[in-house]
């Protein structure tokens, strides 16, 4: 279902201060009429964005946890639609913080679906990763739990008129983690660029085709 541009409705975007995250706000706040609730745990990525798009009758932010259920009930209300974005994603972190990573992947997730769920939301995506197909790190494993709980969500979904879908995004070029930062300032730094496998495949996105995808 193809929501109208004319129509003004409730977006609520989790991880809303993360490279994803604002560059969707962003992208809502420019091309559509919509309401954008950004929620995020971090008081000073909220701080900063606010600089950039400060609360008003269309933008407010919420600091919030996606591992706080009730918290979430509570920011989900009166929302039209939920982009779950927020997630712990650093690779290396995720083989030495296995469970911090279950905690707001897989935990986070269930609970960003009880939420929805319980406050009537109508469209659910979660913004998943090409880590999660064939996974062979803690990252990918978990982001593949959360699309599994979010298509299962459908069961319960399909009598409240609640829809749960994923999308898979690549590395998205310039965001934060992302290749190009780090291949960047081993050029400045007149470093040799290297990559971990010349056969290696890895699938680039611009943020403005994302956000628009998305």
């Amino acid at each position: 279902m193809t929501l109208p541009q004319t129509t003004t409705n409730t977006i609520c975007i989790t991880g809303g201060t993360g490279s994803f995250g604002s560059a969707f706000a962003r992208y809502l706040i420019a091309n559509t009429t919509h309401k954008v609730r950004i929620l995020a745990r971090n008081e000073h990525k909220i701080e900063d964005l606010q600089r950039e798009l400060p609360p008003s009758a269309r933008t407010t932010y919420i600091m919030c946890d996606v591992r706080d259920v009730a918290a979430l009930r509570q920011a989900f209300d009166g929302a039209w639609a939920v982009v779950h974005a927020a997630a712990l994603k650093v690779v290396p972190m995720g083989e030495r913080h296995a469970d911090e990573f279950v905690k707001t992947n897989c935990i986070g997730s269930q609970n960003v679906i009880a939420a929805a769920l319980s406050a009537s939301v109508r469209r659910c995506l979660l913004i998943s990763s090409d880590k999660a197909v064939q996974a062979i790190n803690l990252y990918g494993a978990s982001k593949r739990v959360a699309e599994s709980l979010f298509i299962q969500a459908n069961v319960l979904g399909v009598s409240r008129g609640c829809a749960f879908s994923v999308v898979r995004g690549g590395n998205v070029w310039g965001s934060a983690g992302s290749v190009a930062t780090v291949w960047r300032q081993m050029a400045q730094a007149g470093e040799t660029i290297e990559v971990n496998d010349p056969g290696v495949t890895r699938f680039h996105l611009l943020m403005k085709d994302w956000t628009a995808f998305v």
